[in-house]
């Protein structure tokens, strides 16, 4: 018998996953215990179901059926269900056959698949869920394909099989189809994957943001604290929906003018979204009220558990498995709660009351609720407009992630502003935002960069400026404060991409207007000489010099100095309105404007009827840049972003040239290349050999072993032949040929030629004799340097290859020249995992010293070809093993013609419960 309590039960296949409606799962290993589930759950599968199924009628399942669906090897025979509660809604299983079709053993490498989808879960991609799971655990069990017989009229079920992207093939045999899936993943087989990912973790946030009814749990009868300020903020903010509130104490028929019960359970309407305010003891009560009522999500803003301590945390744990145990979606706990400004919505499930934000085309996500209203503030303060936001407290299930999944197809939204303390799944965050950032500015401030000592956030072994580039490059504007954040929002939100870094200045102050132009070159930007307008200048003055300057071809943004009149007799509605005429006359480029102490002025560039739309129409859709148009925008208001400060208005027109740059680039993001020598499979079982045994620390391997495993990713290691004697070395150097390297390996001296470590071009026996004694007289015993000779290799350039598994970024590629200019100067370049093929270009041009590379001073250029598939190769080898957490080649010899690998260090570590990698699934609890 086997339980979820044996040791040879599989943990790690359970997982949470979204469906396609939004609503969540469970999949697990079937165990024996699962007699009395299964049974229930074929009670409720439809006749013709069962008939699709078993290809006859087949009204219940006899005694041996379910011993036989409930014992599995877990080798030979696995069987997993999707469940919502403790309810099985979907099963699969497979069984592995031989040749002849007939029940078999390792090494056969085919199986039989089946599924059963409950008739009211159909229609949910629960079984397309299954299939990618039930395909890892068989992958993993040495299983390349799947065969199934299906009948020609369960389209259903045929279409989950073709829609897989996994290559197959059909045949109808005996009146059924015959399918054979390959399970090695292919780029569609991963585009599909990804897609329904997509769309499920969208269409999840999508009815946490748009629900038709909303619960208020824990309404004091005083008015007073959590609950009560959250359900008058839904109240006032006009939510089209219907309201509710509850409180165990409720003698009334209504609390602050809504509806009241004692009890969620007294509700007789649906309720879509739960808003929980009660203390969190009490909170698994109301998780199980809502899941029984059928709430679709909660917005949990009770404290007391993450940020509290351990127990908090495992609170917080026990929280996530109950709300996904019904099927729901959890924002929060201790979350400061969401935002959509949406006119058929009006939802202020929030601690943010009146005014409301008002309606615009920015998202917002913090993980911080301080963070939150500062921002909420910062942004009602300058007029800026959003369309949803979004306060997930500990993040416990919703997350950044999630969010960007849903505004990369959002409509309402242009701009996404984001405050991140972690990017939680960094592989995932970097995949993601790379995705939105070709549709749409993501702009991140990140907390966190420097951890205090037992701060929850999790710190990062890379430079600040190094994450910084990695952001960036997957599109990612990256600033420095919440500040930054709305500086650069505000800009993205209301003015075109500027097609280039040439800016025009002009201003009715020359001191301001250096100033201006002092900021752009800091920041890398081509500024025109200011255009003084000088103090007497008008609104018409300024009208006139601002459309000169947006029609000009010599300018792609437009930079406008202020400073009050000196006879005030000048009204700033006037130079606003004048402004705007300007702009709406050239709309193709941005302009900001830098103003001091004129506050009235930044109310009227930014008024709030021009960022919020009627009540009752729809907000105007901000057309998508096209290549055509260098990613502009055409708008039918007209905004113009403000600054109290020159350096803040430059910082966010930089950043919108930086990431216009990106854009144009990205267009053409490169491939990952495909080599046909790589041995994938042949390196996993080498990981899964060298790791067997192994615990939760990391493992550093042999340098063998590191040549063998870097082997099958087509890396060639030069080897290398221990000389723990003069006579030994001689032996070594016969058995390579001359000329050799002699070099020491202690780890003091190791890669130090400074120290006298390494004796080159030894072209005979005693030349190697003399440089042996020398080594050992001047640095130590033989014991005490491990000496090794290996063979002489073309001379090139020294550089230094690696990948590390970085806490915060996730999986990076590093290159810099050997020795000095990367140890002592950093000169090293960094790039996210999986890199292309553009991406291995850029890295070895981004050094300072990469001329080094490229003949400078007259030298040979070096093969940066055979270096390119060098960085290709092992950013592929780190992508596809997890195991993999560090690399580091040191030396790389770049000639004029290939390169050579004279050393690897490796290190592994089993693979970490959450990565991006294999089938969909939520971050575990």
């Amino acid at each position: 018998m086997t339980t979820a309590s044996d040791p040879s039960y599989p943990a790690h296949w359970e997982a949470d996953v979204v469906l396609r409606d939004g609503g969540t799962a469970r999949i697990r290993p079937i165990t024996t215990e699962d007699a009395g589930r299964l049974v229930s759950f074929y009670e409720q599968v439809s006749d013709e179901s069962k008939y699709y199924r078993f290809f006859a009628p087949y009204p219940r399942l006899s005694a041996r059926d379910v011993h036989r669906f409930t014992h599995h090897d877990y080798v030979d025979r696995v069987g997993l269900a999707a469940t919502i509660g403790e309810e099985f809604i979907a099963t699969v299983r497979y069984d592995r056959i031989g040749p002849d079709g007939r029940p078999a053993s390792a090494p056969a490498d085919e199986a039989e698949v089946a599924f059963l989808v409950q008739d009211a879960h159909q229609g949910r991609g629960v079984a397309s869920a299954l299939l990618e799971h039930i395909g890892a655990v068989a992958r993993e069990r040495g299983i390349r394909r799947f065969a199934a017989e299906v009948l020609p009229a369960n389209n259903k079920m045929i279409k989950v099989f073709k829609d897989a992207g996994y290559e197959q093939k059909r045949s109808f045999e005996d009146g059924s189809v015959h399918l054979t899936l390959d399970l090695e993943p292919t780029a569609e087989s991963l585009a599909v994957q990804r897609a329904r990912e997509q769309r499920a973790e969208a269409r999840s946030v999508q009815r946490l943001l748009t629900p038709r009814s909303v619960a208020v749990i824990g309404v004091s009868r005083s008015g007073v604290g959590v609950g009560a300020a959250a359900l008058r903020n839904l109240r006032d903010s006009g939510f089209r929906g219907h309201l509710y509130a509850v409180n165990e104490a409720a003698t009334t028929d209504l609390l602050d003018g809504v509806r009241a019960y004692p009890a969620l359970a007294a509700v007789e309407a649906p309720v879509d979204l739960a808003v929980i305010a009660v203390p969190a003891e009490r909170v698994p009560e109301a998780v199980a009220a809502c899941g029984e009522h059928g709430v679709q999500g909660l917005v949990v803003l009770s404290a007391g558990y993450g940020e509290s301590g351990a127990a908090g945390l495992e609170r917080q744990r026990e929280l996530v498995r109950q709300v996904r145990s019904y099927g729901m979606r959890l924002i929060g706990p201790n979350a400061y709660g969401v935002i959509n400004t949406a006119p058929e919505v009006g939802l202020n499930a929030s601690l943010t009351p009146a005014p409301a934000p008002i309606r615009g085309r920015i998202g917002l996500f913090t993980q911080s609720g301080a963070i939150g209203i500062s921002l909420l503030s910062a942004l009602l303060r300058r007029g800026g407009g959003l369309s949803s936001f979004v306060s997930a407290g500990n993040r416990a299930d919703v997350s950044g992630n999630d969010i960007l999944q849903y505004w990369y197809e959002d409509e309402a939204t242009d701009v996404a502003l984001m405050y991140l303390e972690t990017l939680g799944n960094p592989r995932k965050f970097t995949r993601l935002a790379r995705r939105t950032a070709a549709v749409k500015p993501v702009v991140v401030a990140r907390g966190g960069r420097h951890t205090p000592a037992g701060h929850v956030v999790p710190g990062t072994r890379l430079p600040d400026a190094t994450v910084s580039a990695l952001l960036r490059q997957a599109g990612v504007i990256r600033v420095g404060t919440v500040t930054e954040l709305v500086d650069v929002g505000l800009l993205l939100a209301s003015q075109p991409l500027p097609a280039g870094p040439r800016v025009a200045i002009l201003g009715n102050s020359e001191s301001l207007g250096v100033l201006t132009y002092d900021a752009c070159l800091a920041q890398g930007l081509r500024p025109g000489a200011p255009q003084d307008l000088t103090t007497a200048a008008t609104p018409e003055d300024f009208r006139t010099a601002l459309r000169a300057a947006l029609g000009s071809a010599e300018s792609d943004a437009v930079i406008v100095t202020v400073i009050p009149w000196v006879n005030e007799q000048e009204p700033q509605d006037d130079l606003a309105d004048a402004l705007r005429d300007a702009v709406a006359a050239y709309p193709g480029k941005p302009v900001a404007v830098v103003h001091v102490e004129l506050a009235e002025l930044v109310d009227a560039l930014s008024p709030a009827g021009l960022t919020a739309a009627p009540a009752t129409g729809p907000l105007p859709a901000r057309p998508r840049p096209t290549d055509e148009d260098e990613g502009g925008y055409a708008r039918p208001d007209v905004r113009i972003p403000a600054y109290p400060a020159a350096e803040r208005a430059v910082r966010a027109v930089a950043e919108a040239v930086r990431y216009g740059q990106w854009r144009r680039a990205n267009a053409d993001a490169g491939q990952v290349p495909e080599y046909e020598d790589i041995d994938e499979a042949g390196a996993a079982a080498r990981l899964a050999a060298l790791l067997a045994g192994v615990g939760d620390g990391v493992l550093t391997l042999s340098e063998p072993d590191a040549a063998a495993l870097l082997a099958h990713y087509g890396i060639r290691v030069l080897p290398t032949l221990p000389a723990p004697t003069a006579d030994a070395a001689v032996r070594a150097a016969r058995s390579l040929g001359y000329p050799v390297a002699l070099k020491t390996t202690a780890p003091h001296l190791r890669h130090r030629a400074d120290l006298g470590g390494v004796r080159l071009d030894l072209g005979g026996e005693a030349d190697l004799r003399r440089s042996y004694e020398e080594l050992t007289d001047l640095l130590g015993t033989p014991d005490e340097l491990l000496p090794v000779v290996q063979a002489m290799v073309p001379r090139g350039v020294d550089t230094v290859v690696r990948s590390v598994i970085d806490p915060a970024a996730g999986a990076v590629l590093s290159f810099g020249l050997a020795g000095v200019a990367s140890e002592l100067l950093g000169d090293t370049a960094h790039r996210l995992v999986p890199a292309t093929d553009r991406d291995a270009a850029g890295l070895i041009r981004s050094i300072r010293t990469a001329p080094l590379l490229f003949g400078w001073r007259g030298s040979d250029p070096v093969d940066t070809a055979a270096l390119e598939e060098l960085l290709l190769r092992l950013s592929r080898l780190v992508d596809d093993h997890p195991e993999v957490v560090g690399v580091t080649l040191e030396p790389v010899v770049v000639a004029t013609e290939g390169l050579s690998v004279l050393s690897a260090a490796v290190r592994v570590a089993h693979p970490p419960a959450r990565t991006d990698l294999g089938p969909r699934t939520l971050p575990s609890y």
